[in-house]
């Protein structure tokens, strides 16, 4: 019964903390975004970073990665297409299907996307004391061991 009262008085606590973490997080994405590079949207720089990271794929498999309807798929890979950052070819175990597959072009993207991201963070990083980069630091472990139990495959892609 006590370990219940505990509870039931944390869980106004708690649910701020869950808050505050959800729009910290969500404000950090958003603003990760904007720094993409190439004119590429949301969707389409997802797809394909999944090519990439997965290597070639049909498009019905890619659409279930992504998460997105086949026809939605379609246009986001018929538009990578056409700006060059990825091909596809004929699928050697069906003939009727194709594999989406990056280019040099798409892997180049992906560096730049991910270089712009990475030269925002560091600049704003540098301008954090050494004792809040620490505090950063320890925070950055304590998520990492809290989502250390889900099946997340964003971990694959660090």
């Amino acid at each position: 019964m006590g370990a219940s009262r505990a509870r039931a008085a944390l869980e106004p606590e708690l649910s701020e903390l869950a808050t505050d973490l959800r729009i910290v997080a969500g404000r950090l994405i958003r603003r990760l975004r904007r720094q993409a590079v190439g004119g590429l949207s949301v969707s389409q720089l997802s797809a394909l970073s999944s090519v990439d990271r997965l290597g070639p794929l049909n498009l019905g498999a890619l659409a279930r990665v992504e998460g997105v309807a086949p026809p939605t798929l379609t246009r986001v890979v018929a538009h990578l297409e056409e700006r060059g950052l990825v091909r596809r070819r004929p699928d050697p175990a069906d003939r009727r299907a194709a594999l989406v597959e990056t280019t040099a072009a798409g892997r180049r993207a992906i560096t730049d996307v991910r270089s712009a991201r990475a030269a925002y963070l560091t600049g704003r990083l540098a301008q954090l004391t050494d004792s809040d980069r620490a505090t950063l630091t320890a925070a950055i472990q304590v998520i990492d061991r809290l989502l250390d139990d889900e099946d997340d495959p964003a971990r694959a892609v660090r």
